[in-house]
């Protein structure tokens, strides 16, 4: 094992705290060969897949990696924008406005993002924050309910770090905020202005992103935390039973995911008669292909090939205020106990003087 050197320690530098944010992650570009590499770091994860590496090499590296790259650009291609990656904007808006808040609450922290699978690595953030003197880190993956395949795998990452690291910082994560009423509150709400604006509709489709069935089988506890969002969103919108759906999305290969899966949700419902259904995604933060694309273009296609009338996408809670001002809170309780306010923390006088009164108690010992 090769341990990083450390970087040049400066007496009397005032310990700081770092927050790092961690989303999913993106690709460099929209074309095959950027996707290639994007989903060869994605799906060798064995968070992701839980298929024996003997047995999913050959499956990956001979089937997938060259048949999946050129269709997935193709959908990136129909979400990318001027600046990028939709998912990699919204996070860094989401950083710099978290930054702001944070500022404004008194508290002294550095915020940083990274990307589970791309860039910037979760590594190369951690590494920044040691060269800035940051001694103190809270992992926040942006996934608001928890699954061993996102925020564990994010661990993952972050640990991995730390067994070529010398010198460790403290460290913290927060493993999930799916029922955290600030974060309830900003998703009704904008739920709410979107109803404002185009009325409400006959069904409202709350889509979260699947997981195998057997992760459920096995403990993890996505599934509930899942179906506790969707309920703490229908309370908070007064919605009746038979007023929303809580579906899932995104299914990979032939075994069986959580139920019921939303694009045959959707094929039903129009089926069925139901002239207008209105689809939010509470299991994404930012907006990206899954919802982008996934849902606003295909998800819209199929239900109105199968009779419906009227499709509304509702976009993730991005960089709304009333979000960032409640994750901000959210962050805030698991800093807890850290010195991040300025009352809290001691002066480079102060270090000196502790350093110097250390030195002469030596002395005498």
């Amino acid at each position: 094992m090769s341990v990083a050197k450390e970087p040049p320690f400066q007496h009397g530098q005032v310990p700081r705290t770092g927050i790092l944010l961690v989303n999913l992650g993106t690709p460099e570009a929209a074309t095959a060969p950027a996707l290639r590499r994007y989903l060869g770091q994605f799906l060798w994860d064995p968070r992701v897949v839980e298929i024996p590496r003997a047995v999913w090499w050959p499956i990956l590296h001979g089937i997938i990696l060259r048949v999946r790259p050129a269709k997935s650009a193709a959908k990136y291609a129909s979400i990318w924008t001027p600046q990028g990656s939709p998912l990699r904007v919204w996070t860094e808006k989401l950083t710099t406005l978290l930054q702001g808040f944070m500022g404004e609450q008194g508290h002294q922290v550095r915020v940083r993002h990274a990307m589970r699978y791309g860039q910037p690595s979760v590594s190369s953030e951690l590494d920044a924050f040691k060269a800035e003197g940051v001694t103190r880190v809270l992992v926040v993956p942006l996934y608001p309910q928890y699954s061993g395949a996102t925020t564990a795998s994010v661990m993952d990452e972050v640990f991995d770090w730390g067994r070529n690291t010398r010198l460790l910082p403290e460290l913290r994560h927060i493993n999930h905020f799916h029922d955290d009423p600030g974060y309830i509150a900003a998703l009704a709400a904008s739920v709410r202005e979107h109803w404002a604006r185009e009325g409400r509709p006959d069904k409202l489709v709350m889509s979260f992103h699947g997981m195998p069935h057997r992760t459920l089988l096995l403990g993890d506890p996505y599934h509930c935390e899942c179906l506790k969002t969707g309920r703490l969103l229908a309370e908070a919108l007064a919605l009746t039973k038979d007023q929303y759906v809580v579906t899932f999305q995104s299914r990979f290969g032939k075994a069986k995911w959580l139920e019921p899966y939303t694009e045959p949700t959707l094929r039903a419902l129009g089926k069925a008669g139901t002239k207008r259904v209105d689809v939010v995604c509470p299991a994404f933060v930012a907006d990206c292909i899954e919802t982008l694309e996934e849902i606003a273009m295909e998800g819209k296609e199929a239900f109105l090939e199968s009779g419906g009338q009227a499709f509304h996408y509702i976009p993730c809670l991005n960089d709304r205020l009333d979000w960032v001002r409640a994750f901000s809170q959210i962050v805030t309780q698991h800093l807890q106990g850290w010195p991040t306010l300025a009352e809290q923390q001691p002066s480079a006088e102060e270090l000196r003087a502790r350093q110097q009164r250390a030195k002469e108690l030596g002395a005498k010992a």
